[in-house]
């Protein structure tokens, strides 16, 4: 770790060995260069790296210059080397006590994170449950297997959702619990997707295709604004990485719904709608698959 430039220090030594706690309890923010931190991904890492560690108060981040903001009590050695060693380039250029009200307004920053989180996810779970029971009622009037794969995977995302807004705020540990549980309860209803469509392929059933395409296009609509009502807040803690991968994930499925009815309606078949049911399924068992294999 080098510092390019002294904070009270003669001839460019890094002051961090000369740091101790204030007599007033302020605490201090170290300014770190980190020239390899060029996406969310690095700051997610440099989270999980110094977030909790004894005596680090804060982070706050700037992307657009690489810069990464420590506060901090006591003295940068140990935080600078553990962000040495996620090998980003981290370099220290300086230590300053901070204002006694700057961490408090980190603190406010980071309620209003949450807060921002938790109408987003109100939302969501909103229009996921509305979703369900609609599009569950009428894929069974439909006979259509797509979308009653669909509705249990707006039933999955509801229940994600419900679980990510308990998340809010909460530890990282209890956000990635939450994101785990979400993705057992998808896989579980992915695999009661895949055998209703072995059961309609043999016993048999006769899809609508125009309601499969109208719900379908209602259904993309409301995922759409879904996914543009999460984007902003898809970098961060695992639930709302989760709630991301989720409403993607619903796009495809309604896409695919979609184009079911249009070869339903073309070719008079029942196949595209089992076809489109059982991917619908592996979709929603591979998003249940990639929530589990989430770390913090």
């Amino acid at each position: 770790m080098s510092c390019d430039k002294a904070c009270g220090c003669a001839n460019g030594a890094a002051p961090s060995n000369q740091v101790s706690t204030p007599s007033n309890g302020a605490a201090w923010v170290s300014e770190f260069s980190v020239p390899k931190m060029d996406c969310p991904s690095e700051e997610r890492m440099i989270r999980l790296a110094l977030e909790g560690r004894e005596g680090i108060e804060s982070l706050s981040f700037d992307l657009s210059q690489r810069r990464v903001h420590v506060y901090h009590s006591g003295a940068i050695d140990l935080h600078a080397n553990k962000l040495d060693s996620l090998g980003l380039g981290s370099i220290l250029i300086g230590t300053r006590a901070c204002a006694a009200d700057e961490v408090a307004q980190r603190g406010q920053a980071d309620v209003q994170e949450a807060l921002g989180e938790s109408r987003v996810l109100k939302a969501l779970l909103a229009i996921n449950a509305l979703m369900f029971v609609a599009e569950l009622a009428l894929g069974v009037i439909a006979e259509s297997a797509g979308l009653i794969a669909d509705s249990l995977d707006m039933f999955a995302d509801a229940a994600v959702y419900g679980l990510a807004f308990y998340a809010v705020g909460r530890s990282k540990g209890l956000q990635l619990k939450a994101a785990h549980l979400s993705g057992f309860l998808q896989i579980a209803l992915a695999l009661g997707v895949l055998l209703e469509v072995v059961r309609r392929f043999i016993f048999g059933s006769e899809p609508e295709s125009l309601l499969m395409m109208g719900v379908g296009l209602v259904a993309l609509v409301a995922n759409v604004g879904c996914l543009l009502l999460i984007a902003r807040h898809r970098d961060g803690g695992a639930h709302m990485r989760a709630s991301w991968i989720f409403s993607a994930n619903d796009v495809l499925a309604n896409l695919g719904v979609i184009v079911a009815g249009l070869l339903v309606m073309i070719t008079g078949s029942p196949y595209p709608d089992l076809i489109i049911g059982f991917a619908v399924g592996l979709l929603v068992l591979n998003g249940g698959r990639q929530i589990l294999a989430m770390k913090d």
